[in-house]
């Protein structure tokens, strides 16, 4: 093993058990490390050597390749925690990241479904195994506003149908306990007595939501059934089970929550990531504003 490769290694560790980031996130660091490592090689340096500029000329040429502003900025900031690590280690006596500059983003307001399209999904005339599973993983998802990898997580014991509540790990292995609405509880007993164990069989799972195998839901299957629900449903716009998430959000606000409710059932380190839904909140009040009153846009009735 060469000593980048050790460097790296050990900076992955500290991601892991000092930092506690997700799988997802260590990867997606990896590989951006790994992409600078293969650069700097090009031009004859290394993590241990290489200047402010190289690091610049590497961020540009991810920029020149095509890669989204959003990849670019999670590049930048990787490069700053990987650089800030080795000279917090003494594996370097200089920061040279400290100089690159953060590419300012065009935050873009969540897609959120309307609450007549949440009910009209949140219905079925069918009760069969699938369709039980099936409503109340979406009355879960729209009443906690979990993320689909801490849906897919979720065990049963982290269901509290009599006190109205569920406990999920999110990012950074934080726990947190969201409540649930009647709905949700409703459909989640009718699974756990009705469908779940008929699904399990003779697999021995502790996960909540299983597929027609009796194993654990993935990701992807999630999706997969959110899009075949959204089309037996007749729904012509594209749903995504972060949409849910994002309307679990809005809708709250819309209802009058306060902001730093609605962050802590998200599980939101930074309130600034939950008032992007404030944002959205006034953009839906103007737009009901300039409909309906009477003096909102005098020039199109002149």
């Amino acid at each position: 093993m060469t000593s980048e490769e050790r460097t790296l290694k050990k900076y992955l560790t500290y991601l892991h058990v000092e930092r506690g980031l997700s799988e997802n996130t260590r990867q997606a660091y990896e590989r951006d490390l790994r992409q600078l490592m293969i650069y700097l090689k090009q031009r004859g340096t290394d993590i241990s050597i290489c200047e402010g500029n190289d690091l610049f000329l590497f961020l540009l040429k991810c920029k020149e390749d095509g890669k989204a502003p959003r990849t670019i900025a999670r590049c930048n900031a990787t490069l700053r925690g990987f650089f800030a690590f080795l000279l917090d280690e003494g594996l370097r006596d200089d920061n040279p990241s400290t100089y690159l500059v953060t590419p300012k983003l065009n935050q873009p307001l969540p897609k959120v479904l309307s609450e007549a399209t949440m009910d009209k999904l949140l219905k079925s005339e069918e009760e069969t195994l699938l369709t039980m599973r099936n409503l109340a993983m979406l009355e879960v998802l729209y009443s906690s506003g979990l993320r689909v990898s801490e849906l897919i997580s979720l065990r049963v014991s982290d269901v509290a149908l009599d006190v109205g509540y569920v406990r999920c790990i999110g990012k950074g292995n934080k726990e947190r306990i969201v409540p649930l609405g009647e709905p949700a509880i409703r459909d989640l007993e009718r699974y756990l007595d009705g469908s779940r164990p008929r699904l399990c069989g003779k697999q021995k799972s502790d996960r909540l939501f299983l597929n027609v195998h009796g194993r654990p839901l993935t990701r992807q299957g999630v999706v997969h059934i959110l899009n075949n629900w959204a089309k037996d449903h007749q729904l012509e716009q594209k749903v995504s089970p972060h949409m849910f998430r994002h309307s679990f959000a809005t809708h709250l606000l819309d209802h009058g929550a306060d902001l730093r409710s609605v962050q802590e059932m998200l599980g939101h380190a930074d309130i600034s990531t939950t008032q992007i839904y404030t944002h959205l909140t006034r953009k839906r009040l103007l737009d009901v504003f300039q409909k309906a009153h009477p003096r909102a846009d005098l020039k199109s009735k002149e």
